[in-house]
């Protein structure tokens, strides 16, 4: 049985997908990671896979493409934001039997692979409180006011940035069943995040043993970079509520730049290895002449 972690990136995200392989190596050097490409460019971050041990592109370009070809077939050019994000649904037929998957906008500050040993007890695994904000940015009220899910279902909604499961669990008739329920009705589906709410409706449909880690037993740190309360400890993040180390921190919604929290938390994990090149911030962009002045004369009506 093959265990791993799948990333999906490109070179639009080199920097974050750096820091996050980064940590992943620092505390584990020997767990698999696969690389899906969000699209075709992606080779200026693979040639700089020789920098670590076992890392390998997604090899089934032709699935992936497939996936793209069948989701756009079903739901057109428009419905969906983001198609592209929806390839991480490839895990699920890849070459891992059981798997992690981690957005890059994320550092960990463990062996985080540790995580695939709740599989012996569920069929996917998730740790965030987004089920704490109730559907906001998973779905829309109609899938209340329509009794869809149950009001204890609706409580297993998570966010679609970390998550664990195995092969075998949802077929590729149960994927574009719910891509043609989305079509269907659109109104239930928070289309501005598609890779959330179609993985919640996917999960929350077709998977019954599913766990959130947060809302086992045990009270447990949370995880997102909006939360104020982390303290940086020994170069890892510490809830200072429940005087418990994060096993990771995600910038979800959050742009990753210098003066964003916990910056030098993912400062500290992009510069970890001294072969790759060095991080330089992008810099801000200059407003034209035009546009200030157009600016200024808005800001002068709304007094």
């Amino acid at each position: 049985m093959k265990r791993g972690i799948y990333i999906l990136a490109n070179d639009k995200v080199i920097d974050q997908t750096l820091a996050l392989i980064n940590s992943i190596r620092f505390y584990d050097q020997e767990t698999p990671i696969v690389m899906i490409p969000y699209n075709d460019d992606y080779h200026k971050l693979e040639d700089l896979f020789t920098h670590f041990s076992n890392i390998t592109v997604f090899e089934n370009l032709d699935l992936i493409n497939y996936f793209s070809e069948q989701i756009t077939k079903i739901c057109g050019k428009d419905l969906l934001d983001r198609p592209n994000l929806l390839r991480k649904l490839v895990c699920w037929f890849g070459p891992l039997d059981e798997f992690l998957y981690i957005d890059t906008d994320i550092v960990v500050f463990n062996k985080i692979a540790d995580n695939l040993n709740y599989l012996a007890e569920y069929d996917f695994i998730c740790y965030d409180y987004q089920h704490s904000g109730g559907i906001d940015q998973v779905f829309n009220p109609a899938i209340q006011e329509n009794n869809i899910f149950s009001e204890d279902e609706l409580k297993g909604v998570f966010n679609s940035g970390f998550w664990i499961s195995r092969k075998g669990i949802v077929s590729e008739d149960n994927i574009w069943e719910v891509f043609q329920d989305c079509t269907r009705y659109p109104e239930y589906f928070y289309l501005l995040n598609s890779d959330q709410t179609i993985l919640n409706y996917l999960i929350l449909k077709y998977v019954p043993r599913h766990f959130n880690i947060a809302r086992g037993m045990e009270k447990v740190p949370g995880n997102w970079g909006g939360s104020s309360h982390f303290q940086i400890k020994d170069n890892i993040l510490i809830d200072s509520q429940l005087k418990q180390p994060l096993q990771f921190i995600h910038w979800a919604g959050i742009k990753i730049k210098p003066g964003c929290p916990y910056w030098e938390i993912w400062d500290y994990y992009r510069s970890l290895n001294p072969n790759l090149p060095t991080y330089i911030p992008p810099q801000p962009v200059k407003q034209s002449f035009l546009r200030k002045t157009l600016r200024n004369i808005k800001n002068k009506l709304k007094l």
